[in-house]
């Protein structure tokens, strides 16, 4: 009868071979896994520092202004505006103008500023000072800049054509004159021919 010691026992190191391969095939699952999860929490954190980039990229809302405007359009009041805006964009806030306006009188391409009246005149009718239009001296003969056509702002003291060109033209593409001094930004316009037109020109 033969000893059972001599009969080989091989499961015990099949089991143990199988032991390692099976810890290798989950070692590889939970590295994948976990490799996985890295890229998936490296896309999520990349979306969301692309969110907080655009969080402090804002845009910031633009600046706005107050313009009235009156006469010949359908819905005269007070605007707000953004800043920026023309006179026909303005105009189309108000609802746009009546078939007697005097558009002709009105600069539609000037840029507005804050605290603006816009006055469109009837067609046939004298245009209101401050309508951006052509306005004669005032009674005591000063002549208000920001509204003053080219024949108007020629005659002041050592205005020529040119100058008053120049004049109507920084007015149409930068807005009213806030003070006479801003006549100092119209090239061709120094200290010594501000101080002569001071007490003739108002705004």
């Amino acid at each position: 009868m033969p000893a059972e010691s001599e009969t080989p026992q091989p499961r015990p190191r099949a089991r143990l071979k199988l032991g390692v391969g099976a810890a290798v095939v989950l070692g590889l699952v939970v590295l994948s896994a976990a490799v996985g999860l890295g890229i998936l929490r490296g896309q999520t954190s990349g979306s969301q520092v692309v969110d907080i980039a655009d969080a402090g990229t804002a845009t910031v809302a633009p600046a706005e202004v107050y313009v009235h405007v009156l006469g010949q359009v359908t819905r005269p009041g007070l605007y707000l505006l953004a800043q920026g805006t023309r006179v026909a964009d303005a105009l189309a806030a108000a609802g746009g103008t009546l078939e007697d306006a005097d558009l002709q009188a009105v600069n539609l391409a000037r840029l507005i500023s804050d605290g603006e009246q816009i006055v469109v005149p009837q067609i046939g009718a004298a245009p209101a000072p401050g309508a951006g239009s052509a306005a004669a001296p005032s009674g005591d003969g000063v002549i208000d800049l920001n509204a003053a056509d080219q024949a108007a702002l020629e005659t002041l003291p050592r205005i020529g054509p040119a100058l008053a060109e120049r004049i109507i033209q920084w007015r149409d593409e930068n807005g009213r004159f806030a003070s006479v001094d801003d006549l100092l930004a119209v090239p061709g316009i120094g200290e010594k021919l501000l101080e002569g037109l001071r007490d003739k020109v108002r705004v």
